[in-house]
């Protein structure tokens, strides 16, 4: 129980990492200079908050080129705005930039000159959601640790585009116009400390190929994934949380031993073409089966087993707290030997 405990927390520890780290951005000039040396030239376009000295807004203003930008920034916000191009030369003395915020405006990859990116040594944060990007940019700079790129119209991963990247832990590519031709099985090697990939709402039929090991967060809703091959999770053995909503699965399409991988804690089926609950680990916490085609609850098949040398870590059982399994075909009562199996179950909803 120890164990399981502390697994968990550092599982949220991890996501909180992957999700939160741009809170640093208000505490993280760690060697504060002495800023009355620099040249505090603010663009006439932009906002420089004397509190604030490394950040720069340039936000909703109807901005159609980025301004130069002063040496001193750390923080670059131009989202909402006209921008088509990123050309180099406005970043030829921002050489201290961590993050960049170019959400909503209109780049194009034509519009990207080729070195722009690559040079910013520093950079951690690449914001670029809401543009008309029709492939995955590159090159990217090595010091990349997470870039967004949803809702574009990505079709396109370039070979090699992340061959460099081994810093980055989140990649976004939901709601863009991915196809499973978009995958070599190359395709993401280099991201070696990805643990958060969300490929939702694209046009993908199969399972990605060859994700990178350290994945602990896969989000794939909103496809047209039928099946998931024998043994794929076997190249992401650490994957904790795994989406599939909205999807075209069903009991054919499943592995045979179905989702029985210690490492998920949270596995999502949510609107697929399931007409069986199935296998799963005794380590799962959620389980989200509602609107399937489920006819009944086989407790038998169900239950996982405990071991004889797991006694001790399952003293109470599996680790089941929330099943959903409303919008199928299933009528109350719940089986009495579900219960018996799940001793933990906190809510179920049917």
């Amino acid at each position: 129980m120890a164990t399981t405990i502390c697994f968990i927390i550092w599982v949220l520890f991890i996501t909180d990492t992957v999700w939160t780290r741009s809170v640093r951005q208000v505490y993280d000039v760690s060697d504060q200079e002495d800023w009355a040396v620099h040249d505090f030239d603010c663009p006439r376009e932009c906002f420089c908050p004397p509190s604030f000295p490394t950040a720069l807004y340039c936000e909703n203003r109807g901005l159609k080129e980025i301004p130069p930008i002063p040496s001193r920034i750390w923080y670059l916000y131009l989202e909402n705005n006209l921008i088509e191009t990123i050309p180099e030369k406005p970043f030829e003395n921002a050489t201290q930039l961590r993050w960049i915020n170019l959400n909503k405006n209109k780049i194009t990859n034509y519009g990207i000159e080729k070195g722009a990116l690559s040079q910013l040594k520093k950079l951690l944060f690449l914001f670029l959601e809401d543009n008309e990007l029709e492939e995955v940019p590159s090159p990217l700079p090595r010091s990349l640790e997470q870039l967004q790129l949803a809702r574009n119209k990505v079709s396109r991963i370039p070979q090699g585009t992340f061959s460099n990247l081994e810093n980055l832990t989140l990649l976004d590519l939901q709601h863009n116009k991915l196809l499973d031709n978009a995958f070599q099985r190359d395709t993401f090697k280099g991201l070696k400390n990805l643990m958060q990939l969300n490929m939702a709402k694209n046009a993908l039929r199969n399972m990605p190929p060859r994700l990178p090991a350290n994945t602990m967060q896969l989000f794939l809703d909103n496809n047209s994934i039928e099946g998931i091959p024998e043994n794929y999770f076997n190249v992401i053995p650490k994957v904790a949380f795994l989406r599939l909503n909205h999807n075209k699965l069903s009991d054919a399409g499943l592995p045979s031993s179905g989702f029985d991988v210690s490492s998920i804690l949270d596995l999502q089926l949510s609107h697929n073409q399931l007409t069986k609950v199935p296998r799963i680990s005794a380590h799962l916490q959620h389980l989200h089966l509602d609107h399937n085609k489920i006819k009944n609850v086989n407790v038998s098949v169900i239950c996982p087993p405990i071991l004889p040398a797991e006694r001790d870590f399952f003293g109470y059982g599996p680790h089941l707290r929330y099943l959903r399994l409303d919008g199928n075909e299933i009528k109350p009562p719940i089986p009495m030997d579900l219960m018996n199996c799940f001793r933990l179950l906190q809510v179920v909803i049917i």
